[in-house]
């Protein structure tokens, strides 16, 4: 059986298989808290946020709603555009480039999808880098694949927290990435063989030959491919790390890209799903906004 992938690294709670659970919220409250103690000390600057919400998407709603509360337990004003479905892409782009230009907004979170008919890469392209917190522009993924500073997409951000929290060793180790999408697949692989990190990363995806048997080679399998209950136990080497990234809809509700039950039998760590990943794209969206605060001089 291979070595547990957090041994001797902490004390967490465990699933009833007896993975390790990694607990997106309760590390997303601790990153919120760390945030608003930074701002405390700081005299409690200004740092804000503006989000755009174009049209009904309800789960869209309901996640910038969750946003601009944790950015409120975080000291961080939130500033809120909403537009309807048929604004057009010239209503819109107006609405970000007005926040663009803006000196008091110091990140900008579009929240996509858009609804049909928009161009959301010419939207995403007004965004300057220093205030791109969601880390989706063709600027901010040059700065990543050169190593340069900037903002980093917060999912895959999200994904590292939680491998450091849990004491995921990733230097030396094997890493399969399902998926390939700019969001999430692409800069996934980079931030997990940059150098410090370490791990030597495959990049996978729903056509690749034997993923059972790719997967099982892995210490650490990050699964976003959006296609439920793609990753069963049959994936897992024993003791591995498993992230569940995937979201689909289906008639019994939301679900992930990974098998929870049958994975957490044999994984050494697992997210759940709720509960895994999503929190912390939030921590990681305000991490982001604290740092282009930064960038922006009002800390």
């Amino acid at each position: 059986m291979a070595e547990d992938a957090t041994s001797g690294r902490g004390d967490f709670d465990r699933t009833g298989g007896g993975a390790v659970l990694m607990d997106g919220n309760r590390l997303r409250d601790e990153i919120v808290a760390r945030l608003a103690e930074t701002i405390e000390a700081a005299g409690r600057p200004r740092v804000c946020l503006a989000t755009v919400l174009v049209g009904e998407d309800r789960p869209s709603r309901i996640y910038v709603r969750n946003k601009q509360r944790k950015a409120a337990e975080a000291q961080m004003e939130s500033r809120h555009v909403e537009l309807p479905a048929d604004a057009g892409q010239a209503g819109v782009e107006a609405a970000v480039a007005e926040l663009a230009d803006d000196p008091g907004v110091h990140g900008i979170l579009v929240q996509l999808p858009l609804p049909d008919g928009l161009d959301a890469d010419a939207v995403l392209n007004l965004l300057p880098p220093e205030k791109d917190v969601d880390g989706l522009t063709p600027r901010s993924m040059g700065n990543l694949v050169r190593g340069r500073s900037g903002h980093v997409p917060c999912t895959p951000l999200g994904v590292m927290r939680l491998l450091d929290r849990y004491g995921v060793e990733t230097s030396g180790r094997r890493a399969v990435v399902i998926g390939r999408s700019t969001l999430v697949g692409l800069p996934q692989v980079l931030l997990l063989g940059r150098k410090g990190t370490d791990a030597t990363v495959t990049l996978a995806h729903s056509r690749t030959a034997d993923l059972a048997g790719l997967c099982r080679s892995a210490d650490i399998v990050v699964a976003a491919a959006g296609m439920a209950g793609l990753v069963t136990a049959d994936h897992v080497r024993p003791g591995a790390a498993v992230i569940d990234v995937g979201i689909s809809r289906t008639a019994a509700g939301i679900v992930g890209d990974v098998d929870f039950e049958s994975v957490q039998a044999v994984a050494g760590a697992v997210t759940p799903m709720p509960g895994g990943t999503g929190p912390m794209t939030i921590a990681c969206l305000l991490e982001n906004t604290l740092a282009a605060a930064r960038m922006q001089g009002a800390l």
